[in-house]
This record gives structure tokens, sequence and C-alpha cells, in this order.
């Protein structure tokens, strides 16, 4: 490449890594610019893996970020099929798999995340399935095309939207939880509880407060789980969904700093002056709640990097946005803004009908509103967000009022 010293480089070519290069064209730059990534596919956004798409309900181009063609119209250099295996800040260098360099003027990581694996016999085999990528989906959509009973273990996000397209499938589910609810460290015991109801009338079977200690196989083949009690939960196929790793071991070998994710700034400049980090791997501070956090969710790499973007050409920025999340599983729709360390609250406040699974959650401390949830009712995401981002304390009567306007609050 001309010029290459120049260059500005994204390592990690998923949804984060795309939507940096964009931004980096959207605001004047014109050097060159390199997007790497390991996979052979084009950059792609992961929720679809574990609904519309898993679902067969959307088709495979709607997954990705940009058509081919967008790269090359915006001169990026896209490197698919890339690892990358040595970074050396000093001399502004990286090392390619195949041997060659690659010289960076500022470089941008958003290497994501991997699966946790399970470290028990039988991990290994084939019908152990995790789910971080396309041809995974892929894998459990013909999966559920031949199998008549899956076990699900861990009952956080993944595992419970893998469950509920297995359900809609006709696939019989068990879902093994350490814990006694699902997302009961996300959401606690009050809200969890809706997400137990919703799968069980679904015809789910929960096992909560149980241990893995083996996954069963004959012919190298799953058969079953087996339990610390000595149970084994018959299956003919597992997912493993017990959360993800930030993918450091790059800014480690750099001798960037590292702390459950790559610590960067508020502008997410790492330790590194010219190397920043945005998505899944970055533990940001957070202006709005003055320490650093890490977000593993799809509005994070989809905004995050463009403030990072903008950093990386000097401008004066920091990502303060809320955080947001989604889900869609059966008939609930699920929106989730705000930010809440397990047992981090002292009340949650309910709005409309629990039940029917049309209300908002809220949750509070001292008062202050630090998280919002709207299931099945839908354009409250900004009242939620202000109500989060002011910090005001709130009257919990008035907040679990339907008739009380939330921009009145």
């Amino acid at each position: 490449m001309d010029d290459a010293a120049t260059a500005h480089v994204i390592v990690g070519a998923g949804l984060a890594g795309a939507q940096a290069a964009r931004t980096l064209r959207e605001e004047g730059y014109q050097g060159p610019l390199v997007l790497i990534g390991e996979e052979e596919e084009l950059p792609y956004e992961r929720p679809p893996l574990s609904k519309g798409y898993l679902l067969g309900k959307d088709p495979r181009e709607k997954i990705f970020v940009h058509p081919a063609e967008w790269y090359q119209e915006q001169r990026i250099d896209l490197r698919l099929g890339t690892a990358v295996t040595d970074l050396d800040p000093a001399a502004h260098r990286l090392t390619l798999a195949d041997g060659s360099t690659l010289d960076y003027a500022r470089l941008l990581l958003t290497t994501g995340a991997a699966p946790r694996h399970l470290p028990v016999p039988g991990a290994r085999l084939a019908g152990v399935h995790h789910l971080r990528r396309v041809a995974e989906s892929d894998e459990l959509r013909a999966l559920f095309r031949s199998a008549s009973r899956i076990a699900v273990i861990g009952a956080g996000w993944i595992g419970l939207e893998v469950t509920a397209a297995a359900r809609a499938a006709g696939v019989e589910v068990t879902v093994l939880e350490s814990l006694e609810l699902p997302l009961l460290r996300v959401l606690g015991r009050e809200v969890a509880e809706v997400f137990a109801e919703l799968h069980r009338e679904h015809g789910v079977e929960f096992r909560f407060n149980v241990q893995v200690t083996e996954i069963l196989g004959a012919d190298g083949a799953v058969t079953g789980v087996q339990l610390a009690d000595g149970t084994v939960v018959p299956a003919e196929a597992v997912l493993v969904g017990v959360g993800i790793r930030p993918s450091t071991a790059l800014a480690e070998q750099a001798g960037l700093a590292v702390s459950d994710g790559i610590s960067t700034d508020a502008s997410l400049r790492t330790s590194d002056p010219d190397i920043f980090a945005a998505g899944d791997v970055a533990r940001a501070q957070h202006p709005l709640y003055d320490r650093p956090i890490r977000v593993e969710h799809w509005a994070n790499a989809v905004h995050q990097p463009r403030t990072a973007a903008r950093a990386m050409l000097d401008q004066q920025v920091a990502y303060d946005r809320v955080p947001y999340f989604y889900t869609d599983q059966y008939d609930l729709g699920m929106e989730y803004t705000g930010y809440v360390e397990p047992g981090g609250y002292d009340q949650v406040v309910f709005r409309g009908d629990v039940p029917g699974r049309e209300f908002i959650a809220f949750w509070l401390k001292d008062g202050r509103v630090l998280a919002g949830m709207n299931v099945n009712i839908w354009d409250v995401t900004d009242p939620i967000r202000e109500l989060v981002r002011s910090g005001r304390t709130v009257d919990p009567q008035q907040l679990a009022d339907p008739e009380v306007p939330l921009t009145d609050l």
C-alpha cells in the first residue's frame, strides 16, 4: 500500500469495525484505511444470529453491515480471513499470520469477544455448540431440523433466545442454569421471574441451581449432560451459553492496559496514545457513571466506534451514551435502557400489566432511575433514557402510574 505508515488500521471486521471505517470516511479522512478480520464473511451484525436469522425469518444478506462493493467505493482495504499475530506499538507495526507486516499511524482494536467454554469432559464433542459466528447459527438452524431434544447450558440472553428459536422449530429444550432463575444477575429476581414463566408457558423445562460435570457422548456424538448430583439430562445436542470473554490477547501482548477488556478513557483511547478500542472488547471510562464499564451489546457496537473514529482524527469527543439492548423471545419484545451492576439497586417499580407482559420495569437506587425495561410497549426509550441521564429522584407512585406521562417525570 502506498504511504502505508500513514494508514489508519482497524483490527476486527465486525459491526464495530465497519462502523468505525464508515465514520472515518464520513468525517473526511481520505488516507489509506485498512480493515482486517479473521472471519471470511463480510462484516455482519450478530443479533440476528440468535433472533431473525436463526428463526429463518431474515435472509442472509440482511445480516451484513454493507455490501462488498461499498468497501471498494469507500477505498477501504478489506482483508478478510486474516489474523493479526503481533502488535508492536513502538514501531507502529502489525504482523499478520502470513508473516507480512503493516504499519499504521492510528490503530483501532475492535476484536470483540469469544464464547466461554465449559471446562468439563465432553465439552469438545461433536454436537456441542456455541453461538457467536454466522456459521454457528447455520449449524443450529440445521440442528433444529433434525434434533428432537437439546440441552441449553446457561440461561442468559443467548441461551434463552436460542431456546425460543428451538421451541419455535418444535424441538424439546431443557435449560440448565447454575442460579435459581434465568437472567438473575442481569435483571434481578423480580423481572427474572417474568422470563422464567414466559419459557415455561412455551414448554421449556428448567433445571435451576445445577452444576454440569460432564457432557456425555457415544461414538463422538452427544447423548446427554451429567449434573453434579448424578442426574443425566438426555440430549441429542448441547448449546453452551455461559458468557463471553473479551478478546484482549493482542492488546495484552502489546503491553496495553487490560482489565476485563482493553482499558480506555472516555474518548476510547487506550494506554497508548495512537491505539484505540471499541465494542465488546473495550472497557471504557463512562462520563455518566464516572467509572469504566464494558457493554456487550449491539447498540454499543453501533455507536461507540463512531466516537473512537472521531478521536482517531483528533476531535475532542467522549462516549457517554446510555447503554441499550433488546431481545425478542416468542411474542415478547423488550428494550432495556440503562446500566445496573448486580445488586446495585434497592427497588424495582412496575408500570403496566406484568402478567399480560405489557409493562415497564424501572430499577431505582436512592430514588433515582438507573435503568428501565419496556416489554411489548414501544416508543418510550427516549423518556426512559432521559430519566436515567437526569439523575433526578422520582416519586415511585408516579413512576408506577400509567396515567402519569414519563416525560412529566
